[in-house]
C-alpha cells in the first residue's frame, strides 16, 4: 500500500511539473519568430496587434508573417526591391505609413512609435 501512496505522489509531481512549464507560443520553431520579445520590443499597450519593428499590424506584417506575405504575393502586392508588400513599402513610399498609423490610432487612440528610420530608407 505505502508502494502504491508512493507512486502516485511521484506521478502526481511529474504531472504538476509537465503542467507548470508547459510550451508558450514563443517556444514553438516558426520559419519566422514572431513574439515581441525576440524583436526587442517590450511594449505591452498594443497587446501585440503592432509590430512595431515594421510599422504595420502584426497579423498582416508582410516581414514578419509568412502567411501574409504569400497572400500579398499572391494578390500581386509585393517590392521586388525591397522584400515586402509593396503596400507597406515604407521605403518605395514613405506616404504609406499614414495608412497604417491611422489604423493604429482608430484601435487605440493615440498614434504608435514609428518604425526604426531604417524601414524609410531606400
Amino acid at each position: 500500500m505505502r508502494l502504491q501512496h508512493w507512486f502516485g505522489s511521484l506521478v502526481l509531481a511529474a504531472m504538476i511539473g509537465l503542467v507548470g512549464s508547459g510550451c508558450t507560443k514563443t517556444d514553438t520553431p516558426t520559419a519566422k519568430n514572431n513574439s515581441k520579445e525576440a524583436k526587442g520590443d517590450s511594449k505591452k499597450d498594443d497587446h501585440g496587434w503592432w509590430c512595431g519593428e515594421h510599422g504595420v499590424p502584426e497579423e498582416i506584417c508582410s516581414l514578419c508573417s509568412d502567411v501574409a506575405a504569400a497572400k500579398f504575393k499572391k494578390a500581386g502586392d509585393w517590392c521586388k526591391i525591397h522584400d515586402r508588400a509593396q503596400s507597406q513599402c515604407f521605403k518605395c513610399d514613405p506616404t504609406l505609413y499614414k495608412k497604417y498609423e491611422a489604423m493604429y490610432v482608430a484601435k487605440f487612440g493615440k498614434t504608435p512609435e514609428p518604425p526604426p528610420k531604417e524601414e524609410f530608407e531606400k
